[in-house]
């Protein structure tokens, strides 16, 4: 169910995919067949969400984030702009598998994320991280390839303090 203006396409909804209340679609936007989008959810412009992909109530997904078939996005999360999850290891290939996102994770803008990978609950991918392999819950991880550097508590009084105006 492509939405239109003046004839030109804005975004792209499956006709079979499942929108939760007070879902919010930017322009230029893609939700493949047989995904399920939960509520409240904010998905940017240009964003590509794939067949059968599932994504948790109060997810924010900025633009130009592309999430694979089969993808599980858990609730709370952040995806940051042009993050790219993948589900192919070895490009091309028959068999796809997606990725797992658990909830209140946060993904920097630019980070990829390999397929097959389950990112922890309550973890922080930084930006521009290449993530390969499965990311502990709570931790904190960046860099090429990924590594843990912290934890959470650590990430989360470094965050209140940068909004508070104090230097790091």
């Amino acid at each position: 169910m492509g939405r239109t203006r003046g004839g030109e396409p804005v975004n792209f909804i499956a006709a079979d995919a499942r929108i939760g209340r007070g879902v919010k679609v930017w322009h230029f936007s893609y939700v493949g067949s047989k995904s399920v989008i939960g509520d409240n959810v904010s998905i940017g412009s240009l964003a590509h969400i794939d067949y059968g992909v599932k994504i948790g109530e109060n997810t924010r997904i900025e633009g130009s984030v592309y999430i694979p078939p089969l993808s599980r996005i858990g609730k709370n999360v952040f995806i940051g702009p042009a993050a790219v999850l993948t589900n192919d290891p070895y490009p091309p290939s028959k068999r796809l598998v997606g990725v797992v996102v658990e909830d209140d994770v946060v993904i920097g803008g630019g980070a990829m994320i390999k397929a097959g990978v389950r990112i922890g609950k309550g973890s922080v991918v930084a930006m521009g991280a290449v993530v390969t392999k499965d990311v502990p819950p709570g931790k904190v991880v960046l860099g090429v390839p990924a590594r843990v550097v912290y934890d959470r508590k650590k990430y989360d009084a470094r965050k209140a303090s940068w909004e508070a105006g104090r230097r790091l």
